[in-house]
């Protein structure tokens, strides 16, 4: 019947908390059959297993959004398959919201604007910075003013991207417990300015300038960092191997560093030695986001 493919996301970029995100390429796919009956059925170990199709978090997020819309959810057979691990700051969560809204979008045939499916992702997640990468594609910057979402699509960054994937869990939840609730005028305009100076350096392609700025983050990294024991280590070895700059991906424990074009493969055999139990892979960035076929 149809294909829907979602890319996974890596938010928080730097100093651009709750509002900077990028997505890669590592997708969620979902092949949707018409049936006379619900059933998900997973074909990777990533997604997992749920007794009843009430119960599924992508079934959930489809049926709110027909609830919403006032319209019958058809049933279907929904084969998914993903290589976007769990808790490990990728949007894997954010992924399955927006497959959710396009599984509604297309078996109830709503004819969703891009806005419209935005504004669904954002509700749902309660902020853009993982959805709006899923949904759009490439490097996002967003926020939200009186319930509407503002975005900006920036150009596509001209680097090798590299993950560090641990083999523990950081939830969401726990990360942001270890961040302050608020910040002294003084410390806000500090955070900010690296901010403004990191997305700069984006746009005039000065990357060895953008990854110190991703480095110099104020907001949140520096607290995150006591729940990423390998924090401080990996950004030491791989900037002594290249790199513009390495930072937490989400809300961790995976990171992800930005490194010269032609670089990636010497600087992962690298810290392959000190990181033995990590996966670490190069990663391209996607551009195209959401996929329908």
């Amino acid at each position: 019947m149809f294909e829907i493919k979602v890319p996974a996301s890596s938010a928080n970029v730097g100093p651009g908390f709750d509002s900077a995100g990028i997505a890669i390429g590592r997708y969620l796919t979902l092949e949707v059959t018409k049936s006379k009956q619900w059933e998900f059925v997973h074909e990777t170990k990533l997604i997992p297993d749920v007794l009843h199709y009430k119960n599924h978090y992508i079934y959930k997020i489809a049926y709110k959004v027909s609830q919403d819309k006032k319209v019958t959810l058809p049933p279907a057979h929904v084969t998914m398959k993903s290589d976007i691990p769990l808790a490990r700051g990728l949007g894997s969560s954010a992924s399955a919201i927006v497959a959710g809204i396009e599984l509604a979008n297309q078996l109830a045939e709503l004819n969703l604007t891009v806005d419209e499916k935005l504004a669904y992702a954002v509700e749902f997640e309660g902020h853009p910075d993982n959805v709006a990468p899923c949904l759009l594609g490439g490097f996002i910057v967003s926020t939200v003013i009186n319930d509407e979402v503002f975005y900006k699509k920036l150009p596509s960054f001209k680097t090798e991207a590299i993950i560090y994937i641990p083999d523990f869990e950081v939830k969401t939840d726990h990360a942001r417990k270890v961040l302050p609730k608020s910040f002294s005028l003084d410390e806000a305009t500090r955070a900010s300015a690296i901010g403004n100076v990191m997305l700069s350096a984006l746009l005039t392609e000065d990357y060895e300038l953008a990854g110190k700025m991703m480095e110099a983050d104020l907001f949140h990294q520096p607290y995150r960092a006591q729940l990423i024991p390998h924090y401080k280590k990996l950004q030491t070895i791989v900037k002594r191997l290249g790199a513009f700059g390495t930072i937490i991906s989400g809300a961790g424990p995976t990171m992800i560093s930005f490194v010269p074009k032609g670089t990636s493969q010497k600087i992962i055999q690298e810290s392959k030695h000190a990181f033995p139990n990590f996966e670490i892979n190069s990663i391209s960035l996607d551009d195209q986001g959401l996929i329908v076929k």
